[in-house]
């Protein structure tokens, strides 16, 4: 996976769109919506962020952090062999994604890959290694530079999803 060498011009022009101020503020607010009709009327296929942007999107099942009830949220998902790099940018804005302040409270999650479901462990990176696994989700998505520095009053938290100890992939 490499930026934008490997993508049609209808992704590219998406990607860049997606970087915008404007841009991210639609995807920010309806993007999920619609990944969520899209994944159910696949089956549990893909997303139509995966399809318009051509970027791996996982259905990332957490604990609600006040509620304890699950919830479920489409996020692009940079693959490191079995473990997933998860940007906690929420589009340059202001404040982090409810996601991570869900992980931060439980730590266990649900990862769906299509038809697999993964047990996971998230892990919020620090120092050389978050320094590391953003530069790297920037080759993938330039986009992330643009939302770094709109959200430069706070850090962006990288995470890694690590497989559980008690993995639960199942096919559904």
């Amino acid at each position: 996976m490499d930026g934008n060498r490997d993508a049609g011009l209808l992704r590219r022009v998406v990607r860049q769109v997606a970087a915008t101020r404007a841009g991210a503020w639609v995807c920010a607010r309806l993007l999920h919506r619609i990944d969520h009709v899209v994944f159910r009327a696949s089956g549990g296929r893909t997303t139509f962020s995966a399809i318009v942007s051509g970027f791996p999107v996982v259905m990332l099942t957490t604990t609600g952090a006040r509620t304890g009830r699950p919830r479920t949220i489409p996020v692009l998902a940079l693959p490191d062999g079995e473990r997933l790099v998860v940007i906690a940018s929420n589009y340059g804005q202001r404040h982090n994604p409810a996601w991570y302040y869900n992980l931060r409270a439980h730590e266990r999650t649900d990862v769906r890959i299509g038809p697999r479901r993964l047990a996971m462990t998230a892990r919020e990176l620090a120092g050389a290694e978050r320094e590391h696994y953003f530069q790297y989700a920037i080759d993938v998505y330039p986009g992330w530079a643009r939302y770094r520095s709109r959200a430069s009053h706070r850090v962006i938290p990288v995470i890694m999803l690590e497989p559980s100890s008690c993995e639960k992939d199942e096919a559904k």
